[in-house]
């Protein structure tokens, strides 16, 4: 009796991990006109995001997200921004997906994604507002219940970042790319920027250190200025 079980236990262990889109997902494709697309897609337990953008020069042709819930096969996403189409904040979006531990395909379209990651194993894993810079030895709180939204969504190899505001449904900038933690060190590889597509590869690194749900964020921004920065998760 114990061995079966066991056995069932691991069967729906395996159905549940199975169903489960949490991490990165990657979709490789040609644009009209000849050009290699990479799709990345980015699940939290909460929230999710998707960058289009040209696998050669970095240059940005799409993003959205917001929220995500999955019920059996059906995916609900109420979107928070999204790049090409405003009016689409704060409408749920409803549609079908085909998930096991290798692909997730939303039915009735060509939308076919490998798994890159499930999750680990960066440290950084989840959802993240800005919520408070650190200047001149002084702590500047932001309030994230507020629309105007700094969000880094990162799974356990790729990150990307959105200003944006829910409010306004204005877009503001993204970028993205991959990124390890290791020995307190956090560093990250630009793949895509939509304000300066010259920033394209650019590798920076940051101190940092998650403490009662915030992560400290230390270092030099692409700019080359100095950064303090805390994030809550979502």
């Amino acid at each position: 009796m114990k061995t079966i079980i066991l056995s069932i236990t691991i069967l729906l262990s395996i159905s549940l991990n199975a169903q489960n889109p949490i991490g990165a997902w990657e979709r490789k494709h040609t644009s009209n006109d000849g050009k290699e697309l990479r799709s990345i897609v980015i699940f939290s337990e909460s929230h999710q995001s998707i960058s289009i953008y040209e696998s050669v020069t970095g240059k940005l042709i799409h993003s959205n997200g917001g929220t995500w819930e999955l019920e059996g096969k059906t995916m609900t996403e109420v979107v928070e921004f999204d790049t090409d189409n405003p009016k689409r904040v704060g409408n749920a979006v409803v549609f079908d997906i085909n998930i096991d531990d290798k692909f997730l395909e939303i039915v009735g379209s060509e939308m076919k994604f490998n798994k890159i990651d499930n999750g680990v194993p960066g440290e950084l894993r989840g959802a993240w507002l800005m919520s408070a810079r650190i200047r001149d030895g002084k702590k500047q709180e932001r309030d994230i219940s507020r629309p105007r939204k700094t969000m880094k969504i990162l799974s356990g190899t790729r990150f990307q970042w959105i200003a944006y505001n829910t409010e306004s449904k204005k877009f503001m900038a993204t970028g993205g790319g991959r990124y390890t933690t290791e020995n307190g060190k956090y560093s990250e590889v630009i793949e895509y920027f939509s304000r300066d597509i010259s920033r394209v590869g650019m590798k920076l690194e940051f101190d940092y250190n998650l403490k009662n749900g915030m992560w400290n964020h230390k270092g030099f921004s692409s700019k080359g200025n100095p950064i303090n920065e805390i994030w809550t998760l979502r």
